[in-house]
């Protein structure tokens, strides 16, 4: 689903942003201007007065600065006490998803009405396809009787003049998973046990209800206090996120204090390989099916929501894994920080030790931002290892089969296909394939429609993303011409 730029997704740019000016110019001690910097007197109101949206910028100010509105017990707790509390906390921010119960609009279940192009027409196949009569005719127009209808949507597919509309509740329909619904108050709620961590509902609620505990202020502390280097892990996703060159970035980077800059598709070589490697062995086993991703979400659906596929999910370890792994054995004592477009990546990295912290690419723009550095204005650097081509395409719907196939060709049968993107009807068809088996043995589940490109965390459409990365994937060496 194409999340298009919008108020509620804008405004999570320029709360982060502040929250990085705000450290910079003194370590939150002015933090509590925030909400009133972006509601200024006089001007916009989004809800029902400026003191409300204030309120629900407060919470979401929290977010940033990784504590859940959700957890507040004292609403006199200031931002700046919340900047002190983040400054002293030894661990990052919980992970997880939280609703702003005030800010929810506690949208009416989903339904079916029927619009003003309604004609009355003499057909009625609205009518006649309704399977429990929840349709009659009311002053010459069809109407629908929200106690009798099943939500089929029979009228929808059969009304010849469009004119039956389907009116959804945006994150709910958006999660894949059902992690979200309603409580005793007709207010959201995200259950913690079923969130895979998608980021899906936080795109789609159109009143930024839901927000993410962010560990940005966990790194601006580590970067300022300059006893550990601190390392950024950079994900190949990023080809397109920001202007200038990826060459630009790492100087960008380097520049906002990371001592270093390591690529994250190199790690996702050391993936190519191992997961080629599990695939031939599983096929000379006899075994029908294996799936292949890199994406955490889709782990953790499988563990939770998708026990029949369990068995057939690849064990090698994602590229963030690898590359976390080689940093740590060359540079032990460092802060590792991998950048990325994924809220699910800040779940994997809990059970990895040598992942320190995860920003999203929005927030490491925030910081650019804030600290006035223009990206195509910074001295180029290169990595200092350079991955292959198959490894840079990993963020791209089919980039992750695609790799394994190249080392895969020649020494077992491959027949792949992708789910390019996790939603209820893909989670019901990785359920027949696991349990009635289908024509292919591998299969690719990108949670995110179009790959990692089109993440949560990410600041530029898919689609320019996506053809920077080819482009990024033709100066790359071949995997198979590469030595170990």
């Amino acid at each position: 689903m194409l999340i298009p730029k919008n108020n509620a997704n804008q405004m999570r740019t320029r709360i982060l942003v502040k929250i990085v000016e705000k450290f910079l110019q003194g370590n939150f001690a002015d933090a509590d201007r925030i909400p009133l910097e972006l509601r200024p007197k006089g001007g916009e109101v989004s809800r029902c007065c400026i003191y409300k949206d204030r309120a629900i910028l407060k919470y979401r100010c929290m977010a940033s600065m990784g504590f859940s509105p959700e957890d507040e017990t004292d609403e006199l707790t200031s931002l700046k006490e919340y900047g002190e509390r983040a400054l002293e906390r030894q661990q990052h921010a919980d992970n997880k998803l939280s609703v702003i119960t005030d800010a929810c609009s506690a949208c009416v279940r989903s339904r079916y009405m029927v619009t003003d192009a309604c004609r009355g027409c003499f057909a009625k196949p609205c009518q006649v396809n309704c399977p429990k009569q929840a349709i009659t005719i009311i002053n010459g127009r069809s109407t629908i009787d929200p106690d009798k209808c099943i939500s089929c949507g029979r009228c929808q597919e059969v009304c010849p003049y469009h004119a039956v509309i389907r009116v959804p509740i945006p994150c709910e329909e958006a999660c894949p998973v059902g992690a979200i619904s309603k409580d005793e108050t007709g207010k959201e709620h995200i259950d913690p046990q079923k969130c895979i961590l998608c980021g899906k509902c936080l795109q789609s609620c159109p009143f930024g209800a839901i927000v993410e505990m962010s560990q940005i202020v966990d790194v601006l502390k580590s970067l300022s206090i300059k006893t550990k280097k601190v390392v950024a892990m950079l994900a190949p996703a990023v080809l397109g996120q920001f202007p200038g060159t990826i060459n630009n970035l790492i100087g960008a980077l380097k520049k906002l204090g990371f001592a270093d800059v390591v690529e994250v598709a190199v790690g996702a070589d050391i993936t190519t390989r191992k997961e080629a490697a599990e695939f031939i062995e599983k096929m000379e086993k006899g075994e029908k099916l294996m799936t292949t991703s890199c994406c955490p979400a889709y782990y953790k659906a499988a563990d939770v929501h998708i026990p029949e596929i369990k068995p057939f999910v690849s064990h090698t370890h994602t590229p963030m894994y690898y590359t976390a792994e080689l940093l740590k054995k060359e540079q032990p004592d460092c802060i590792s920080v991998f950048i990325g477009p994924c809220l699910a990546k800040r779940f994997e990295a809990e059970s990895d030790p040598n992942v320190d912290y995860v920003l999203t690419f929005e927030e490491i723009g925030a910081m650019l931002v804030a600290s006035g550095i223009n990206v195509s204005d910074c001295p180029p650097e290169d990595f200092t290892k350079i991955s292959c081509a198959q490894g840079r395409r990993f963020p791209i719907s089919g980039g992750v089969a695609g790799a394994v196939a190249s080392l895969v060709e020649g020494k077992a049968e491959f027949k792949p296909t992708a789910i390019n993107g996790l939603n209820k009807a893909s989670i019901k068809l990785l359920k027949q394939y696991a349990t009635k088996g289908s024509e292919f043995n591998m299969v690719e589940v990108m949670c995110c429609e179009s790959g990692c490109v089109a993440g949560p965390g990410c600041v530029a459409l898919a689609k320019k993303s996506a053809i920077m990365v080819e482009n990024y994937v033709k100066t790359a060496p071949d995997l198979r011409d590469k030595k170990d």
